[in-house]
């Protein structure tokens, strides 16, 4: 597994990210306990987590699995840097309380000790806001975020679904308070069938020195071979990718990459994921393993080299918007 600095810090972190959203919902916890250590052995050592994860009724209930992990010793606290968010509606029914959703001062304050606990640890290693708030200023967050810092309860922050100008607002608020580091990550989605993020977040990661962490590398399992697992009776295609292969140029489009991948002997999820890991300013892609197997897939990705033939053909099926800010004008 090869490493890379996490933005402009001096923390080292895997190309691949754990991400954990289907532990609890989709994959019990023995399972999920099986995967975490897969993944240490195999060098992974960034995991991604949220609080909302586990869903409906068992919010924080995929914090806990990680936590019951944790709490079976031998190191594995210690190899990991965990990442988890702040920022949605925590009540059970839907209906969030005043002040228990979002990142006000007061929600992050309880947000940070709720997920302490479930996950049983002292602290976090990169807290990241899940959505960006546009009720609560900069100056409160961050005011927020330096107690926490100087609590020991985290260490760095990173952003989820931010657009670039709130990048560069949060990061310009805190470089005026002083001794704030700022945002250091931006989970964003991005992959070959969804590269807007290359027209602004990108370009404002690197500017602003924040690790890029793309989500939903494989689009909802559009690009993981799809067409080819229908035809083979293994798969039944459902949400987001069922949606885009409804439109007939979507469908074209991802048969031609499915042909192209064929051609080159590569099974299209690990290509979507090794093409991640060649772009500019990519840490690394989010792996969300229901599986052993798929976990294993997703390290074989990190290992393949893509030929130049082969990343030009990926861009004519694929084409990206072309660099930022002539993407806007012509």
């Amino acid at each position: 597994m090869e490493y890379t600095q996490l933005g402009r810090t001096g923390l080292k972190v895997s190309r691949l990210v754990l991400g954990t959203m289907n532990f609890g919902p989709q994959t019990d916890e023995a399972d999920s306990h099986a995967i975490m250590d897969a993944a240490l052995d195999a060098g992974i050592n960034l995991f991604d987590t949220a609080n909302v994860y586990g869903w409906g009724e068992n919010k924080g209930r995929t914090e806990s699995i990680i936590g019951n992990w944790f709490a079976k010793g031998g190191g594995r606290r210690d190899k990991v840097v965990l990442a988890t968010k702040v920022y949605g509606n925590m009540g059970a029914d839907g209906a969030a309380w005043p002040n228990h959703d979002k990142l006000s001062a007061v929600n992050i304050r309880r947000a940070v000790d709720a997920s302490l606990k479930r996950l049983q640890t002292d602290h976090i290693d990169v807290y990241q806001f899940h959505h960006v708030d546009r009720n609560t200023p900069f100056e409160e967050i961050w005011q927020a975020i330096d107690v926490l810092v100087q609590q020991g309860k985290i260490l760095y922050v990173g952003s989820s679904n931010f657009p670039g100008y709130k990048i560069a607002q949060a990061n310009e608020i805190a470089a005026r308070r002083g001794g704030t580091i700022g945002l250091v990550s931006e989970q964003c989605l991005y992959n070959l069938a969804e590269r807007r993020a290359e027209m602004e977040v990108v370009p404002a990661a690197q500017e602003y020195g924040l690790g890029v962490i793309p989500w939903s590398p494989l689009h909802g399992g559009l690009l993981g071979g799809v067409l080819k697992k229908e035809v083979e009776g293994k798969r039944r295609t459902s949400g987001r990718a069922a949606d885009a292969l409804a439109d007939p140029a979507t469908r074209a489009q991802i048969q031609s990459y499915e042909d192209l991948l064929d051609k080159h002997g590569i099974e299209p999820g690990e290509a979507a994921l090794a093409w991640l890991l060649t772009r500019p300013g990519v840490t690394g892609p989010i792996v969300g393993p229901r599986t052993a197997e798929q976990l294993a897939s997703a390290v074989r990705a990190s290992e393949l080299e893509l030929s130049e033939e082969l990343l030009t053909g990926l861009d004519e099926i694929f084409p990206g918007p072309g660099p930022s800010p002539e993407a806007f004008a012509w």
